[in-house]
């Protein structure tokens, strides 16, 4: 990385802003054009200067590029000094607001999606994943011990299968009111499961609460992922397992129709520096074929 690219790269304020704004949030070229206030040209001109110096990544999902800042030494301590200069100025404030509209849209995206499809869901989701049986081999890898959440629940399937092979207490966490509506119908004669409604990116649970915590097949739907992550990190006391499952990158646009989400899968090489980057340490990954052509890929953790 040439520290003369950088500083040309932000010799323009666009620039400056931009980097500053994508340091925060990962968006793609449309949501900036409305952050900017500026033509696609213009904003894919400044974002190619930006990506040539190596200040920004992309990633290509579904028909989409999405930028961020890069995630290095130099990048950083760049930022750094762009926040003590940018931060305190009404643009920088202004970009960072509609840059959090741009995430609530998808958000909202989410959650209308569940409204919809929530009784439907479980039909839905074995018609794509097919016979494999995810659920089993959760709670294979699962250690049956204190409080233990599964963050996503869904329409409670997975918490109903465990909580007839233990006494402890489940937690299920979802943001779908109406996904939790299905969950309290499934669950209505367990006496050792919790549902809350609440956001993954801000989990409704105290610093250490849980001794074990699920994710399973829900980080897709997540506009950013690293968000969910750090708060399993917060929630789970040390030594607490976390075990994430979701779909290796794919691009079937018919599988992310009917699924619903904002990444089609991910690399196995990015959750597993989303976890090490968190603080955890991974402990095993493993891969398993299912329906479609698709993998899906489970990973286990310890804070």
């Amino acid at each position: 990385m040439e520290l003369i690219k950088c500083f040309k790269a932000l010799s323009d304020n666009t620039r400056l802003r931009l980097l500053y704004v994508l340091q925060q949030y990962e968006l793609n070229v449309n949501e900036i054009v409305l952050v900017v206030d500026m033509i696609q040209s213009g904003v894919s001109r400044h974002l190619k200067i930006l990506l040539d110096s190596g200040l920004l990544t992309s990633r290509r999902d579904g028909s989409f590029t999405y930028y961020s800042a890069a995630k290095n030494d130099t990048t950083r301590s760049l930022i750094r000094l762009l926040e003590k200069n940018l931060g305190h100025k009404d643009i920088t404030r202004r970009d960072l607001e509609k840059s959090r509209e741009m995430i609530k849209i998808r958000q909202n995206r989410t959650k209308r999606f569940f409204k919809i499809i929530a009784p439907q869901w479980d039909r839905l989701k074995k018609e794509v994943i097919g016979s494999f049986d995810l659920n089993s081999m959760i709670k294979e890898k699962l250690i049956f011990n204190g409080k233990i959440a599964d963050l996503g629940c869904g329409t409670g399937e997975l918490i109903e299968r465990l909580s007839r092979e233990t006494s402890h207490k489940f937690i299920g966490i979802d943001y779908s009111p109406e996904m939790l509506e299905q969950a309290r119908l499934r669950l209505s004669g367990t006496n050792n499961a919790e549902l809350r409604l609440g956001e993954l990116e801000h989990l409704p649970m105290k610093n250490e609460e849980i001794d074990t915590a699920i994710m399973n097949m829900v980080l897709h739907h997540i506009s950013q992922p690293e968000l969910p992550i750090a708060e399993a990190y917060r929630v789970l006391k040390p030594e607490g397992f976390f075990i994430l499952s979701d779909f290796q990158k794919h691009d079937q646009k018919n599988i992310n129709e009917i699924m619903g989400g904002s990444w089609f899968g991910f690399e196995k090489e990015k959750i597993r520096a989303w976890l090490t980057d968190t603080g955890f340490h991974l402990k095993t990954m493993d891969s398993y074929p299912v329906n479609h052509g698709l993998t899906i890929n489970v990973f286990t953790a310890q804070k």
